[in-house]
């Protein structure tokens, strides 16, 4: 099954948009090497809440683009 590699939080709530992210996370994991791009917008509070809450309990490497204030990138290369 193939997974989405970008996931746009426009419009979602909080509570449902951090389940979005876990849920999609859990199952990019199973397929191995990834590279996600979430679409945050400016809610800088919700790109805390997911490095707070969600990525910083993973082995992902992450980060917010120079290019582009409003999405985080998140990949996995496992070993």
């Amino acid at each position: 099954m193939s997974y989405p590699d970008t996931i746009d939080l426009h419009g979602f709530r909080h509570k449902e948009a951090m389940e979005l992210v876990q849920e999609t996370l859990q199952n990019l994991d199973q397929q191995g090497a990834f590279s996600l791009t979430i679409i945050t917008g400016n809610s800088t509070v919700l790109q805390q809440r997911i490095f707070d809450e969600i990525l910083s309990f993973t082995p992902y490497k992450y980060f917010i683009p120079g290019w582009n204030l409003g999405q985080i990138i998140v990949s996995h290369t496992p070993l």
